[in-house]
C-alpha cells in the first residue's frame, strides 16, 4: 500500500493523523478523498480549542464549523475551503447524518475550558462524540449498517480510549488531565474489552467497511501497554508490519 498523499488534504490527514491516513489507503480510491475529508474536518475541530487561550476565539472557530456544516445540509454552495468542499461532496453523495457532525464539534467545545471532561461518564461521551462520531461516519461512507453500526461504535469507543490515553500527557500539560481520579491502567483495560466486544461481531461488518476500522489496528497493542503501566509508544516496525497485515488481510 503506497504512504504517498496524492494532495493538500491528504497531505495534512498523513502529516498530522497518520493512523487514519494509513487506512485510508487501504480503502477503494474513490472513496479516499470523502475518507480524508472526514479526517482533516477531525483535525480542524479538535485543534480550534488549542491554537488560542482565549475561549472566545476558540469558540468562534468551532462556530465557525457549525454553520460550514449547516449550510451543506440546507443545500447551500459550500464555502471556499479546502477542506469544507470535499466535505460537502462526501456528505451529499452518502447521505451522511448530520447529527454525527454536530456531536463532535458540540464535544470539541469541552476542550475549551479546562476540566470540563470532569466524571468518567462525561469522558465516555466524550470519545464517543469524537473518535466514535468519526470512525462511524467513516464506516458508514464505506458502506456499513443497521446492525453493523453497534460493532462499529463499539471499536471506535476502544480505540478512542487508546487515542485519549496516549494524548493524556500532553492534556494535562495544556491543564485537562480529565476526570479526577481516573486510574489509565484500568481504563485501558476497559478499551480492551470493547475491542474485543467489537472483534468478536466482526461477521456483523461488511467487509468494505474494514478501512474505518483500520483506524484503530494499533490501539488493542497501545492500551495492552497502558495497562501494564508501560509507554504505549510503538516501534516503527510494529507501526508499518501492523497496518500492512491487517490492510492485506481486512481483519481489524
Amino acid at each position: 500500500m503506497s504512504e504517498t498523499a496524492p494532495d493538500p488534504v491528504a497531505a495534512e490527514v498523513a502529516r498530522a493523523d497518520p493512523d487514519r491516513f494509513r487506512a485510508a489507503m487501504t480503502a477503494p480510491p474513490a472513496a479516499r478523498p470523502g475518507l480524508f475529508a472526514l479526517y482533516a474536518f477531525n483535525l480542524e475541530i479538535a485543534r480550534a480549542p488549542f491554537v488560542t487561550q482565549e475561549a472566545m476565539i476558540a469558540q468562534i472557530r468551532l462556530r465557525w464549523w457549525a454553520d460550514a456544516i449547516a449550510e451543506i445540509y440546507a443545500g447551500e454552495t459550500p464555502r471556499r475551503h479546502e477542506v469544507v468542499e470535499p466535505l460537502a461532496a462526501a456528505i451529499r453523495a452518502h447521505d451522511l447524518p448530520r447529527g454525527l457532525f454536530d456531536g463532535m464539534i458540540e464535544a470539541r467545545g469541552l476542550d475549551i475550558e479546562p476540566g470540563a471532561v470532569s466524571s468518567p461518564a462525561l469522558l465516555d461521551r466524550y470519545i464517543a462524540h469524537t473518535a466514535g462520531h468519526l470512525m462511524e461516519l467513516a464506516a458508514r461512507l464505506l458502506g456499513a449498517r443497521g446492525e453493523a453500526l453497534a460493532a462499529v461504535r463499539d471499536f471506535a469507543q476502544g480505540a478512542g480510549i487508546a487515542v485519549w490515553l496516549r494524548a493524556l500527557p500532553e492534556l494535562a500539560a495544556r491543564g485537562r488531565p480529565g476526570p479526577p481520579g481516573l486510574d489509565p491502567a484500568v481504563f485501558a483495560r476497559d478499551g480492551l474489552a470493547l475491542i474485543a466486544s467489537a472483534r468478536g461481531r466482526r461477521a456483523e461488518v461488511p467487509a468494505v467497511a474494514a478501512p474505518a476500522l483500520l483506524a484503530g489496528a494499533l490501539a488493542a497493542p497501545r492500551l495492552a501497554r497502558a495497562a501494564r503501566g508501560e509507554s504505549m509508544e510503538l516501534s516503527e516496525f510494529r507501526v508499518r508490519s501492523t497496518f500492512l497485515l491487517r490492510g492485506l488481510s481486512g481483519r481489524w
